[in-house]
């Protein structure tokens, strides 16, 4: 698959500064170390939001090693870039597995790296994936964070229908799995809420003119589009809508549309603007104000937004630790077999593992004035996994 990275004039400096190394590692003082893998897109579309990713592996790692680290040994972090091909994510994949001989994997990036990963791995290493993703993966010591469209769009399409009168979609997503068979999943929802779907298209990584599908939208007479684009193709398309006036035809539903990528929009072109996600940086939580007020103490005011990515690392770093606490080891087979039930508090609240997955609260938000402002709360979402 072709990438096609994405930095805007007024973030270069931050991002370039952020992800300078394609391959870095921190190291702990103990002699005798955890050593933790963790893959993040630091190129590519998905490349805006690796800063806020390795800011918060960071925290977690950070504050771990300072309560005494996992089984009482200090955390060694190795970063390597997710952003590009499969099989380019698969060569850094390699050096930390076979080269600095990892004991576990963080993943937050696309779901073709992360099939490429699996399959690699075997179950041999614990790897927790953390970002939004389209559901259905099984596969042995694979642990998912992330939300599936069983959360993110089951509750949201039919309050969407009742509340803003919308009937009428379209879906517009990069041509990979995550929107394809997120938006198999939607389809049924949409049905399901009364409504229908008008258009459907799917664009490679590289498209950067979307004169073509704005024409379609308007055309198709959509009250309602579900993007599930990528990054910067998010980013140029959202813009565009706007430019377009197609903003007073139709709301917009993002399902990986986080405050990075709000802030590339501009909230001149968010109108009607809808986020869907188990995390935002302003959610009202003690724990999640805490949780920001530690990220920008020590990251500066300037620091890359808080947003749903980057806090899922911080705790893909804190469900390994307590898969490995469970486990009382770090081998993949003892971890899988004390994974069920395996719990940890988290920024969102407390997480627990069920069938590899993660039920959680789920919010929906709107941009208004260039934040989200959560409009609705769906509490405990099942994620939909089938997993035995």
């Amino acid at each position: 698959m072709k990438r096609r990275e994405f930095l805007t004039s007024s973030m270069s400096a931050a991002l370039l500064a952020a992800i300078a190394p394609t391959f870095v590692s921190t190291r702990a003082l103990a002699a005798e170390t955890v050593k933790l893998g963790v893959m993040i897109p630091q190129s590519g579309p998905a490349g805006l939001f690796g800063p806020s990713c390795k800011n918060c592996t960071e925290m977690a790692v950070e504050e771990i090693n300072k309560s005494g680290g996992i089984l009482g040994k200090q955390v060694e972090v190795f970063y390597a870039d997710a952003g590009g091909s499969p099989s380019d994510a698969l060569k850094n994949a390699v050096r930390l597995y076979k080269g600095e001989k990892v004991d576990a994997f963080i993943g937050m990036h696309d779901s073709a790296v992360r099939g490429a990963l699996t399959n690699l791995f075997k179950g041999e290493v614990p790897y927790i994936y953390t970002p939004i993703y389209e559901g259905g993966e099984c596969t042995e010591g694979t642990y998912v964070l992330g939300e599936t469209p069983a959360q993110q769009l089951a509750p949201v399409i039919p309050w969407l229908a009742k509340n803003n009168k919308v009937s009428k979609w379209y879906l517009i997503g990069n041509d990979y799995n995550w929107p394809r068979d997120s938006n198999a999943a939607a389809k049924e929802y949409i049905k399901a809420a009364g409504g229908e779907v008008v258009g459907e298209e799917y664009l490679p990584f590289s498209a950067d003119n979307f004169d073509s599908s704005l024409a379609k939208i308007k055309a198709s007479g959509a009250d309602a589009v579900l993007i599930t684009l990528v990054g910067g193709a998010s980013v140029s398309f959202n813009r565009a809508f706007a430019n377009f006036g197609l903003d007073k035809q139709a709301l917009r539903l993002g399902t990986l549309i986080e405050e990075n990528t709000l802030a590339g929009i501009g909230a001149e072109n968010a109108a009607r603007l809808y986020s869907s996600s188990g995390y935002f940086q302003n959610i009202n939580s003690p724990k999640a104000a805490a949780f920001a007020e530690r990220y920008y103490e020590k990251f500066g005011s300037d620091a890359p937004a808080l947003n749903a990515l980057g806090e899922s690392c911080y705790d893909g770093v804190y469900l390994f630790k307590a898969l490995a606490n469970e486990a009382k080891g770090v081998a993949a087979k003892k971890i899988a077999s004390a994974s069920e039930g395996a719990s940890f508090s988290s920024p969102r609240g407390n997480m627990t593992l069920t069938k590899g997955h993660v039920d959680k609260d789920i919010y929906l938000a709107e941009a208004v004035d260039g934040r989200f402002r959560v409009v609705e709360t769906f509490e405990n979402v099942p994620s939909g996994s089938t997993c035995s």
